[in-house]
């Protein structure tokens, strides 16, 4: 008898160079190319970004040096204490996303500099700067960079769609426009505690369109939906790992797909750390059918929706009914 073998999920790499070096020819094959991985599975990579190696490698060690910071000084930024509740720190366990799982891992948000009074909207909360030398010029100049990337990445987007180029300019790069950075760290695990236990338990992102820098440890799957099946996400050197999430996929009508993933705990002698990019645009902003990802005849799937009242309701539901401090926004 034999066994049929699954088929492993193929994460496309996809070099953006010649986009950014302006290369139109090279551009409409790089928009292609994503245009099938956004289809499916809706995971990438990307090389070839502008985002320098060496900034890149700074933040590493200052998301490591935040880390090893005593517990007391890391509560002291805890985002309980933010006047959004979505900046600052967050200790083991604190999310879940997964039924019967709570998050193993630390995390550490930050966003625009923004006025408080609406949702996700207030001010950073940051180390004393004796206490973490380096860490907030780092991380703002990170941000920044990440900023730019994204830009970029959603032109590419727009162009995959037949749209143009600067259609979604103003939901990604507004004064208003809503984007935050996430460090994690996923503490080291035996066999027995990673089998029993979730980095991050399985879920599809909230927002539009995620950028996940992470380094060799590994522990990222993604869920393939034809064979039910887990399938690591290989580290590639300089790579950005791309996905896209909720709210992109209602935006394109179910065109481009939210795929389900999760982080296995790391079965290591080192802590994984990753910094993730999330996307989220502008509050109110409407997420309706994109006329390019509707047939005439066709009624699109989902009704119009709001950015805000569609990420209140997702953050509400991984932090444990509503613990997001919506009197203050």
């Amino acid at each position: 008898m034999t066994i049929a073998k699954v088929p492993e999920i193929n994460i496309p790499v996809i070099d953006i160079s010649d986009y950014i070096a302006g290369d139109p020819f090279r551009t409409s094959r790089i928009a292609e190319e994503l245009h099938a991985a956004c289809r499916a599975p809706g995971f990438l990579q990307i090389i070839g970004h502008d985002v320098p190696a060496e900034l890149r490698t700074r933040l590493f060690a200052k998301v490591a040096q935040f880390y090893d910071l005593p517990l007391a000084k890391k509560l002291a930024l805890h985002r309980d204490l933010s006047v959004t509740g979505a900046r600052g720190y967050e200790g083991v366990g604190t999310q879940v996303l997964e039924d019967g799982f709570r998050d193993q891992k630390e995390g550490f948000m930050i966003g625009p500099e923004l006025p408080p009074g609406r949702f996700l909207q207030g001010p950073n909360l940051w180390p004393d700067e004796d206490d973490c030398p380096g860490f907030r010029s780092t991380m703002d100049e990170y941000y920044s960079a990440m900023r730019n990337l994204s830009v970029k990445m959603f032109r590419l987007l727009a162009l995959s769609l037949r749209l143009d180029e600067h259609y979604f300019d103003a939901f990604v790069n507004s004064q208003d426009s809503i984007s935050t950075c996430r460090l994690h760290r996923y503490p080291r695990a035996n066999v027995e505690k990673a089998r029993e236990s979730r980095g991050i338990g399985a879920h599809t992102d909230f927002g539009a369109m995620t950028l996940l820098l992470q380094d060799d440890i590994g522990g990222l799957e993604v869920f393939h939906r034809p064979t039910s099946t887990w399938n690591a996400v290989p580290y590639v050197k300089d790579a950005y790992v791309v996905n896209m999430g909720d709210m992109m996929e209602r935006w394109t009508n179910g065109r481009y797909m939210s795929t389900l993933h999760r982080v296995i705990s790391p079965v290591s002698n080192k802590d994984r750390y990753s910094v993730v990019f999330f996307n989220e645009g502008l509050l109110d902003q409407v997420i309706e059918c994109i006329p390019t990802c509707v047939e005439p005849g066709e009624t699109p799937l989902h009704p119009p929706v709001t950015v805000e009242s569609h990420l209140r309701r997702r953050f509400a539901d991984s932090y444990g009914g509503g613990k997001e401090r919506e009197s203050s926004q």
